[in-house]
Formats: structure tokens, sequence, C-alpha cells
């Protein structure tokens, strides 16, 4: 066998090793789950178990599934941003290290605010207007994070 057929060899063994694992990957982790907006799909994990349990006993329930609070509100930043934490999550739930219970990002943090933001417009142009130059708005999480994982 020549070199470069050697080569050719090896790396198509080694691309399907890459594809096959991954496919196997995909499936075992309920992947195709997670390009819906099935909230089911969050308690996947049982790291989530927690905070989907919450959500389903929350006012929220009847009006937003987790994608509606966890992704940007247009179809790019929604995959991004799923993509961004699928990635994130398999890597931490692979090599362990997480915190329990799960805390959210800065940058979750930020497209959740955004989110609270853009469904409820009118009651933030209310309560928090727009101030002068360099103003910085309120939180909307800091006063209301348990809203929509609220337990009570």
């Amino acid at each position: 066998m020549t070199p470069s057929r050697w080569l050719f060899s090896l790396a198509a063994v080694l691309v399907g090793a890459a594809a096959g694992l991954g496919t196997y990957t995909f499936a075992y982790a309920k992947g195709g789950s997670y390009l819906t907006d099935n909230p089911a799909a969050c308690a996947n994990c049982h790291v989530m178990r927690g905070q989907f349990d919450a959500w389903t006993k929350s006012s929220h329930r009847q009006v937003a599934t987790c994608n509606d609070c966890h992704t940007p509100h247009n179809t790019i930043g929604k995959y991004a941003v799923k993509a961004r934490n699928g990635f994130l999550h398999s890597a931490w739930f692979t090599i362990g290290g997480f915190p329990e219970p799960i805390r959210i990002t800065e940058a979750s943090r930020a497209v959740t605010e955004g989110a609270c933001r853009h469904c409820h417009q009118e009651i933030v142009a209310a309560v928090d207007p727009d101030g002068p130059v360099g103003h910085t708005p309120g939180s909307c999480i800091r006063c209301h994070a348990t809203v929509g994982h609220w337990t009570r």
C-alpha cells in the first residue's frame, strides 16, 4: 500500500469513527429534542429537573417555554445561544466540575433580562424609562429572580 493510500485510509477511519461517535452521542443525549421548543428537553439532564419542576408550577408556564426566557427572540440568536449552551453543558457534564445546584452564567443572565424586557415592554417603559445618556437600567431579575421557576 502506498503512503498516500495509507494516509487516506487512516483519515477515512478517523473521520468515520468521529462521525459514528458523534452520532451515537447525539442520539444518546437526545440531541434532537434540544432543537425544539419543548420544555421537557430542558429536563433531559437530572441537573435541570428542579428548574423544570418549578417552572411547571409557575405563572409563566401558561405563557412561556424555556426558550422564551432563555434564548433571544430571533432565529439566529436563538440557535446561537442553544449551540453555545449545548456545547458548554455537554462539556461540563462530561468532565464534571459544574456547580450544583446549577447557576446561570452572566451571558445567559443578559439573555434572560432581554427576554423580560421584550415581553414586558410596556411595564418596563413605565417603571424604568430611558434616562439621560449613560443611564443604566435596573435589572428585572434582580427583584424577580424566582418568577419563571417559582415554587410557592
